[in-house]
């Protein structure tokens, strides 16, 4: 199924090319792609994999839920709160995922993988399921896929990376590599991370190791610069350091991004928990304006969050 006119034109035509140092070079044939409404007469499934961007995935869930065979399974693996968004609109019929690979799609069917990263899921009420393992079984036999028991704390953990790598990097409007090296980048980066761990943990949540420990080292309150809080950092560089943020690639292509659902859902939930997400708020207004033409991605809006957010 498809939705984006560029990337079933893509696969049509001749297949879907993955690259890089991660993963080789892979390809696959010619592949059959439809518009979603094709297949609202007739067809039903097992399980469906939503992996579209948020926006989009709130748009088609309800349509493709009842696409779904009895005790079929809907995985959505996007970004941010997506996937509980998703569970308390369609109920049990919804399994948690999310996404660790870091890819660029340089052309419409051709990919170029940045990271050795991994699908994860899980269910939204936590612990193991029988339904789970057999979603693994079956897609672990064409991506690596992880099961774990704190998909809520696992989908916290890649929200705290997206709103301070992602986001960032579509603003700065390069990698995060390139923006972390001045003093505005990092202390942005420091503050924003800071601000979307505080909303976790107020809310419960226990965020798990992706490529770092979530909780940085000697976090008192904030990140405290220390050498261990740079070992920490060169992890996440190490991971993401080189990607290009998908959040740029939309911007640059005129598309919608992701912004509402990254830092926007922070800032959004961070008032039930009355904790202060300033920096937070200043990248959700600097993307909007981005977005409508009025700034362009560009080192210097970091500083310009910076004295927003005082």
């Amino acid at each position: 199924m498809a939705g984006d006119p560029e990337r079933r034109i893509g696969s049509e035509a001749e297949g879907i090319r993955a690259t890089g140092d991660w993963c080789g070079r892979r390809s696959v044939g010619r592949v059959e792609v439809a518009p979603v409404d094709e297949y609202l007469t007739g067809s039903r499934f097992d399980l469906i994999v939503l992996a579209t961007k948020a926006h989009d995935a709130i748009e088609v869930a309800s349509k493709l839920s009842g696409l779904l065979e009895p005790g079929g399974t809907l995985l959505p693996i996007q970004n941010g709160g997506v996937p509980q968004m998703l569970g308390d609109r369609l109920g049990e019929c919804v399994l948690g995922g999310l996404s660790n690979l870091g890819a660029t799609m340089t052309e419409p069917g051709i990919y170029e993988q940045r990271n050795a990263g991994h699908l994860l899921i899980g269910e939204l009420a936590g612990g193991e399921s029988e339904r789970a393992e057999r979603v693994r079984q079956w897609l672990g036999r064409a991506v690596e896929l992880r099961v774990t028991p704190n998909l809520r704390g696992a989908v916290w953990s890649k929200l705290l990376l997206n709103c301070s790598v992602t986001t960032l990097g579509a603003v700065a409007g390069g990698t995060m590599r390139e923006y972390i090296s001045s003093s505005e980048g990092r202390e942005v980066f420091e503050q924003a991370y800071d601000e979307a761990l505080s909303v976790a943990l107020a809310s419960g949540a226990r965020p798990e190791r992706m490529i770092v420990e979530p909780i940085p080292p000697a976090r008192s309150g904030r990140s405290v610069p220390s050498e261990k809080y740079d070992a920490w950092l060169d992890q996440i560089l190490k991971g993401y350091g080189d990607v290009r943020p998908s959040m740029l690639q939309d911007i640059e292509r005129g598309r919608i991004t992701e912004i509402d659902f990254i830092n926007g859902y922070v800032v959004n939930i961070a008032p039930q928990f009355s904790v202060h997400t300033p920096v937070n708020a200043a990248i959700v207004e600097t993307v909007h304006a981005i977005t409508r033409g009025q700034l362009a991605p560009d080192p210097s809006l970091l500083k310009l969050i910076l004295q927003a957010s005082q």
